[in-house]
């Protein structure tokens, strides 16, 4: 059954947007780079626990096999949006999460099915110690 299915689209739920902080830093994608990851049809989704439990960090990157910049860019935006409604409420405060964008599957895949993808892989990366 689906976690969205009385979800409205100005509805945020308990979700507060303070509580996520953006990965800007090379060194902290790096980082994640050999952390746990979870492989869905229209991204990948990694995640480190950082040891401390102040807030959620997030990050995106989308590489040139994604498509053009505007390519990029459409496929990043949509990433930041499921994050933002998602991970506030399901992610688990002190991790860091990284989403990769697919070539030509991430800016064309339905919003509702982003969602329950990244909600998949939460519980999948969840579930494994």
């Amino acid at each position: 059954m689906s976690e969205f299915k009385n979800f409205k689209s100005g509805d945020h739920g308990s979700s507060d947007s303070s509580v996520l902080e953006r990965l800007k830093q090379r060194k902290d994608f790096l980082r994640l780079a050999h952390a746990k990851r979870v492989h869905s049809a229209s991204f990948v989704l990694q995640s480190r626990d950082r040891g401390d439990a102040q807030m959620l960090r997030v990050g995106f990157t989308c590489s040139k096999k994604v498509g053009n910049a505007v390519a990029r860019n459409r496929a990043k935006r949509r990433l930041r949006e499921i994050a933002r409604l998602v991970l506030p409420r399901f992610g688990q405060v002190g991790h860091d999460y990284v989403l990769i964008g697919r070539a030509k599957i991430t800016a064309t895949t339905k919003f509702t099915a982003l969602q329950e993808e990244l909600l998949s892989a939460l519980r999948k990366l969840q579930s494994n110690p």
